[in-house]
């Protein structure tokens, strides 16, 4: 649920009887003994623990109602209608208009009756020579 990955995956439930007579149950997969999906649940996606266990078939008819809709295959455990791989459109952004301010204009750098600073005085003196 954390990453919203879908996947089936069919157990085979065995029950047995141990030697002093207590029942338990095995998991197989593919003829492989597994835990139990119940007891610690791990995202085949991300690895998190906080899976939704649904019913069989369930993210197979998802899938196929997806496929129907937007006419083209998408991968397994994809959430969403997009295929994997591929970057959906997406409108071009909406420009700003830009500030209207009453700008100065163009600002004189040695202000009429403003006393410079004696470096400025000198870069002054040795420009001109």
């Amino acid at each position: 649920m954390k990453c919203g990955y879908g996947w089936e995956q069919a157990y085979a439930i065995e029950h047995h009887t141990d030697g002093r007579g207590q029942p338990f149950i095995m998991y197989k997969v593919n003829e492989e003994r597994v835990p139990s999906p119940l007891s610690n649940p791990t995202c085949l996606n991300c690895g998190g623990h906080v899976v939704r266990i649904m019913r069989a078939g369930q993210v197979s008819q998802v899938n196929a109602t997806i496929d129907r809709l937007y006419h083209h295959r998408i991968a397994p455990g994809i959430a969403g209608p997009v295929p994997a791989g591929e970057n959906p459109p997406r409108p071009p952004r909406q420009r700003r208009p830009a500030p209207s301010h009453d700008a100065p204009g163009p600002v004189a750098i040695n202000e009429p009756g403003r006393r410079r600073g004696l470096l400025s005085r000198l870069l002054g003196r040795l420009r001109r020579s």
